[in-house]
């Protein structure tokens, strides 16, 4: 096995460390025992060079623009397959083989979809006008003590009722919240209706109505909507060891409850910096106002003394184009063409902030690419969904990911609880 050589100024003392040998990417070197070894340990803010689990479920090529799951090219699964199929991908490593299988896991999850009476009580609670992070993180906490046995799984019977569970409740827990902030009565799940359709029904529809046609004779909710939504869920299903996933496997490795650590993923995942981007690319195309305004807001952003962010651009991994804003940015002009009508004054100014960025070498010197939040926040909008809800939206494509993440960590018989050190420089 192949090693790397730390020498100790200090002392001349030499060190070997072993490279771990990835299937994908750049080799690692295992310091694990570098504190036992040296007595020193390695500092990384941020943790941008250190790897704190292995793991078979998504890879990222930063330099390429790739993402896979579970070997998979994005855009092959979400040309190919429905959300449901992501999901069972990713939690039993395992596509649907047939069309019947696909089904009868989506009708699992239906089946599932229905929400225990006494957590219904718990939205009541909350005050009209909470942020639906805040309660979808509150709510998903109190799942943990109406499915307490979870807290001690033994079988892979036992993973999957747990993963498929909360994948089949959150759609309903997070039309409940939606519907509770704005004092709407909640509408139940429909089990004759697809896991996606069924989440834009519960957000939709009235009490007691099961009319496919509003009053104007339009569809209620059109295939194409499903369509759309299905491939934004299965775009935001996995992303590596990002922030919301590494709170997820470092709260579950305390050997909490694992819809507890996912609380807290969802917490972890409601900041602007994060899964909140989206929300804000939307506000900020509108703060331009105009395309004649992008070169002014451009050079704003290339102004040290200027604290403005260009929202939608750049990314901790990729060095080249986000692959899910490249189908995010052909789904819209796909679904343009097809009758879901996007805000044409919104999208022509981010068609014009893309080209001029594209084009400026301080954006192509610091590889300032879109990301999956500069486009999704424009489709969800034409998909009539309300601003306050697309990080909700977020946490429903990305509950199969951190499901299979934490059920990696939890089978993992070599997994520790998370423990980083810190350089101490206080008195």
């Amino acid at each position: 096995m192949a090693t790397v050589t730390l020498i100790n100024n200090e002392t001349n003392q030499k060190f070997d460390f072993d490279i771990i040998e990835c299937t994908r990417g750049p080799k690692a070197v295992n310091f694990s025992k570098l504190f036992e070894t040296t007595g020193i340990f390695s500092y990384d803010p941020g943790y941008g060079s250190t790897a704190g689990c292995e793991s078979t479920i998504s890879y990222i090529d930063g330099k390429k623009g790739e993402l896979l799951y579970k070997g998979h090219k994005i855009e092959d699964l979400v040309k190919k397959y429905k959300f449901s199929d992501v999901c069972k991908l990713l939690i039993s490593s395992e596509l649907p083989s047939n069309e019947q299988e696909s089904l009868a896991f989506d009708l699992e999850l239906r089946h599932r979809s229905f929400l225990h009476e006494g957590l219904i009580n718990l939205f009541s609670a909350l005050p009209d006008g909470a942020h639906p992070m805040a309660t979808l993180s509150s709510a998903v906490s109190v799942l943990s003590t109406l499915y307490y046995d979870h807290k001690d799984m033994e079988d892979e019977d036992d993973y999957q009722t747990m993963a498929r569970r909360i994948i089949a409740k959150i759609p309903t827990m997070v039309a409940f919240c939606y519907r509770n902030a704005v004092g709407a009565p909640f509408i139940y799940p429909d089990v004759k209706r697809s896991y996606v359709e069924n989440f834009l029904y519960m957000l939709r529809a009235y009490p007691h109505q099961r009319l496919k046609q509003t009053l104007n004779g339009e569809e209620e909710i059109t295939p194409l909507e499903v369509e759309a939504l299905d491939k934004i869920f299965t775009l935001h299903a996995d992303h590596g060891q990002n922030a919301s996933t590494t709170t997820v496997r470092n709260v579950a490795s305390t050997g909490v409850h694992p819809y507890a650590a996912i609380s807290a993923g969802i917490s972890a995942l409601w900041g602007p910096a994060h899964g909140g981007a989206n929300e804000k690319v939307l506000k900020q195309l509108n703060e331009i106002g105009d395309v004649k305004n992008v070169d002014k807001f451009i050079e704003r952003v290339k102004d040290k003394n200027d604290p403005f962010r260009l929202m939608g651009f750049g990314h901790r991994v990729y060095k080249n184009y986000d692959p899910r804003a490249r189908v995010l940015k052909s789904l819209k002009d796909e679904l343009d063409k097809k009758g879901i009508k996007m805000d044409t004054h919104l999208s022509e100014i981010a068609q014009k902030v893309e080209e001029v960025a594209l084009s400026d070498d301080y954006f192509i010197q610091r590889n300032l690419y879109p990301n999956v939040d500069f486009y999704s926040g424009i489709i969800l909008s034409a998909l009539k969904i309300p601003t306050h809800l697309f990080t909700p939206i977020f946490v429903i494509g990305r509950m199969p990911g951190w499901c299979a993440q934490l059920l990696e960590h939890i089978k993992n018989p070599h997994a520790r609880i998370t423990r980083p050190r810190q350089v101490y420089i206080g008195k």
